[in-house]
């Protein structure tokens, strides 16, 4: 699954070159630690289609320095996630177990 975030993020960039697949690989997972942090839950991106569209853009952000912008920018859409997280609408919600 991280392939296919990995060449819908580098499409949404317009990164055809392959010298940058780790960093951007460490975004999409510092991307994936933010979003569950937020929401507590955990996501399917390959089902779950618009947590995939936040969290490329979270990536987007990060990439071009304006990680400081992106929640000011998307309030509204984090909100959204949030309460459609807490109805069960997408995502799992994390338990209380520790993940090793």
């Amino acid at each position: 699954m991280d392939e296919q975030l990995l060449a819908d993020l580098k499409a949404r960039l317009r990164i055809t070159w392959v010298e940058e697949d780790t960093d951007l690989t460490k975004n999409i997972s510092r991307a994936k630690a933010y979003l569950s942090n937020l929401t507590g839950a955990s996501f399917d991106f390959s089902k779950d289609e618009w947590p995939k569209e936040i969290l490329l853009e979270r990536c987007r952000y990060v990439y071009n320095n304006a990680a400081d912008e992106f929640e000011v920018n998307f309030q509204s859409e984090l909100a959204r996630l949030i309460l459609q997280v807490a109805l069960g609408k997408v995502g799992v919600i994390s338990g209380d177990e520790t993940v090793s």
